[in-house]
């Protein structure tokens, strides 16, 4: 049977460290353009308590989403040591395009992808590049697409990136500007023969009703500027569709593998928020009856990355397999998950065994 499996991963970490104190001369508003009375001082103290961000990276200047796609990917073909004319296909991840400063027009055309295949020198016209704006899951969608090329014989070889420029949307009126920052993950993931190690399974779901715009794009909270339009998220709203469907998407994915639930190794979660995370991954336990969350579980970076959209789950398991998270380490053979959830509302997940 032929399974999907990353062979090699890859990630560039912008170089600008900002922390929570560069906020201190903000003045945040509500959606309603109300000023916030409480001091800012509270303010980002509060904002510390409730997502666990400390600080968080933003790009310099000039480095556009397609360059640090460009950086991860060459990482991640060093690392698997393939023929990068070997690649069948190319999905990017990203949701604003090639952003170069704050407030700059959000270029689609020619794709992210295909800029990403000129600057990594490509040559083969059957290497295949495009893009796909699937919100903060856009990756794992990324992977389970090269998944679903792979098992219908499309392709062998693809390279799977998340990039997001997300600093250049950002609202400083609005407290959850603090959330966001910049940064890429890629993969390669191959078509392998004879092994039980790849992509067991995968689920997705959409709820595009009411949770429409949970996240969307708008004008300054100050109302003193309407465009550009900035990244917009309903915090309260987001939290409560996360805990309540994230979980039960994750099971139905996880279920489906037929693996049992104490053999579950680690699972990679999208860095939003510490608090909702630990919340998702303690309610997932808890509908296999199991209270207490397991040792090493869930490794984050989000204290000191901030969330960096498509990026943050490959740029995490990039620095699990280094060793650079903690105690956290991914050994052959150990069964993990994949899963995310943002703008859309879109979630999904994978099961796989590394």
């Amino acid at each position: 049977m032929i399974r999907s499996k990353i062979i090699g991963t890859g990630a560039y970490i912008p170089t600008e460290v900002v922390g929570n104190h560069c906020f201190l001369n903000s003045n945040f508003f509500t959606d309603g353009g109300v000023k916030i009375e409480q001091s800012t001082e509270t303010i980002i103290r509060k904002f510390k308590d409730i997502t666990g961000i400390e600080q968080r990276r933003y790009a310099s200047l000039g480095i556009g989403a397609s360059d640090m796609g460009a950086f991860a990917a060459e990482e991640a073909i060093k690392n698997s040591g393939i023929d990068r004319e070997s690649i069948d296909l190319i999905v990017v991840a990203h949701n604003y395009g090639e952003m170069y400063h704050l407030g700059a027009p959000r270029d689609m055309v020619p794709s992210v992808a295909s800029r990403i295949k000129n600057k990594l020198s490509i040559q083969s016209t059957s290497c295949i590049p495009y893009d796909v704006i699937f919100g903060c899951p856009g990756w794992v969608q990324g992977v389970i697409q090269a998944d679903m090329a792979i098992r219908c014989g499309e392709a062998r070889t693809c390279l799977v990136i998340g990039t997001d420029t997300l600093s250049r949307v950002l609202d400083s009126s609005d407290r959850d500007s603090m959330i966001f920052s910049d940064g890429a993950g890629a993969c390669i993931i191959q078509a392998v023969d004879g092994t039980n190690s790849g992509i067991i399974n995968t689920a997705v779901r959409s709820d595009t009703g009411i949770e429409l715009d949970y996240i969307i794009s708008a004008g300054e909270n100050s109302g003193e500027v309407e465009e550009p339009q900035f990244i917009k998220m309903k915090g309260r709203k987001v939290y409560e569709y996360a805990l309540k469907y994230v979980p039960q998407a994750m099971k139905e994915c996880f279920d489906r593998s037929s693996e049992n639930i104490n053999d579950l190794k680690m699972i990679f979660l999208h860095q939003a928020n510490d608090k909702m995370d630990e919340a998702i991954v303690k309610r997932f336990f808890e509908l296999y009856g199991i209270a207490e969350l397991p040792e090493n579980i869930m490794p984050m970076n989000i204290a000191h990355m901030g969330n960096s959209s498509v990026a943050t789950i490959p740029t995490l398991l990039h620095q699990v397999l280094n060793r650079e998270i903690g105690n956290f380490a991914v050994q052959e053979g150990d069964l993990i998950m994949f899963a995310s959830v943002g703008a859309g509302m879109n979630i999904n997940a994978i099961t796989y065994r590394w």
